[in-house]
């Protein structure tokens, strides 16, 4: 970025151009987000403020974040922060970066439990950044939530995003492997929920750099054939499920034939089906417990 005069418009036209030179994806979105996160500002006061001129201390913190996003870290991981059932949540590279699709599930959730009794209790396996427990409290006033993960700096910054939308005292938050984390199988719940990972050893290869050089494998990585986590799921989920209680997890596009193969050949669910996501690609598996 050269030395001289430098307006708002003109600095997003220049980091435009600058990126799309340097194949970043999404170049004048990236150019938007880092320079709104630079004056602690929306992305709208950048177009009612074109013609403000920056400052030098603003132009080095602009310069910082375009030299990340150019050595390919995510918008999300620059900020700190993503927005998720609209509900803005604190992320950092010890999560995952909550994503679009990953709301079908919140929405499945709503769905099945429309005319439930609202005092539900609710399993969220492997919470990361705690998106989906906490945008299910917040439309979910009455349920009972509880949300696990391996990782303690996972669950710590879960723990911040709940305070941060008041929903911290009605989610318990625990360490574990999995259904490990509820001892002895004590608890039934109506709903298990769950973003496990499902990307196979090789597809990690080939993920975008944003993705493979920067969020965390383990909670991307499911195996050789990226079911490990999937098989394990469908197979424990109903010692924990109570009776017409349902396990919603997220999945590949092309897992649509394992893992129905799997919910139908585990003989404890009645009724499992597939919902699509926002681009029409099999997303989700819904499975009813027998």
């Amino acid at each position: 970025m050269p030395e001289e005069s430098w307006t708002v418009l003109k600095l997003l036209q220049w980091t435009t151009d600058y990126f799309q030179r340097n194949n970043v994806s999404e170049p004048r979105t990236s150019a938007e987000v880092l320079l709104a996160h630079v004056l602690a500002e929306d992305r709208l006061f950048l177009y009612l403020n074109y013609d403000r001129p920056m400052e030098t201390n603003e132009l080095t913190a602009y310069r910082a974040c375009i030299k990340r996003r150019l050595g390919g870290e995510p918008n999300q991981y620059i900020t700190g922060l993503q927005e998720f059932w609209s509900l803005p949540l604190r992320v950092t590279p010890d999560v995952l970066i909550p994503r679009p699709e990953t709301e079908v599930l919140v929405a499945a959730v709503l769905e099945f439990l429309d005319k439930a009794d609202p005092n539900v209790d609710i399993l969220d396996l492997g919470t990361g950044s705690g998106a989906i427990a906490i945008a299910l409290a917040r439309e979910l006033p009455a349920a009972r939530i509880v949300a696990t993960d391996l990782s303690m700096a996972a669950l710590r910054l879960a723990q911040e995003n709940a305070k941060l939308h008041d929903v911290d005292q009605r989610i318990l938050f625990v360490r574990g492997d999995m259904f490990a984390a509820i001892p002895g199988g004590s608890q039934r719940f109506k709903v298990v929920v769950t973003n496990p990972p499902y990307v196979s050893h090789a597809e990690i290869l080939e993920l975008p750099r944003e993705i493979r050089d920067f969020e965390p494998h383990h909670a991307l990585e499911g195996g050789p054939d990226g079911l490990a986590a999937i098989r394990h799921i469908i197979a424990e989920a109903p010692t924990v499920l109570c009776q017409a209680g349902a396990l919603f997890m997220e999945m590949g596009a092309d897992q649509t034939e394992s893992v129905s193969a799997l919910a139908k050949d585990s003989q404890h669910y009645e009724d499992y089906r597939i919902i699509k996501d926002y681009s029409k690609l099999d997303r989700v598996l819904v499975a009813i417990k027998k």
